[in-house]
């Protein structure tokens, strides 16, 4: 159907304020030659002026999410203004695995414009079949919550 990649590099340099380890620092170069520093979360000895993994997971899943929202209500006749969101990943123990993003909660804001508008139950509709289509949130093993109201 398509593929997707991206490219990482990482070279081993002396960790900021550890010298008994390594930076966790490296880029992420993704289409357009976009370049993201990427480090490991700050509980796992990362860069905090870097983006991490599991934000990245979660953005990814919001992202997706957002994406399909906009595409249902485009069809559907609505047009969206603005769409915002924080997602929130929970990194968590797991008996079968160990630690993972166990949830991710996703808490859209959105505005629609023109002369159609949706009321609750068409948007609730729209989410729950982005829910259903998002690529990314069927990959993942972590529940998706979607609190729009």
């Amino acid at each position: 159907m398509s593929v997707h990649q991206s490219a990482i590099r990482w070279q081993h340099n002396p960790h900021a304020t550890d010298a008994n380890t390594y930076s966790r620092n490296h880029c992420v170069t993704l289409n357009g030659d976009q370049q993201v520093d990427v480090s490991a979360s700050v509980e796992f000895k990362g860069d905090p002026s870097c983006a991490d993994p599991e934000q990245m997971l979660i953005s990814a899943v919001s992202s997706c999410h957002m994406l399909f929202f906009l595409a249902i209500a485009e069809f559907q006749g609505y047009r969206v203004e603005s769409y915002e969101d924080d997602p929130v990943g929970h990194l968590e123990s797991s008996n079968k695995k160990g630690l993972e993003i166990t949830r991710i909660e996703l808490s859209p804001r959105i505005t629609f414009g023109g002369d159609k508008m949706p009321d609750e139950k068409a948007i609730s509709r729209i989410h729950a079949n982005a829910h259903k289509s998002c690529f990314i949130r069927n990959s993942i093993t972590a529940e998706v919550t979607i609190n729009h109201l």
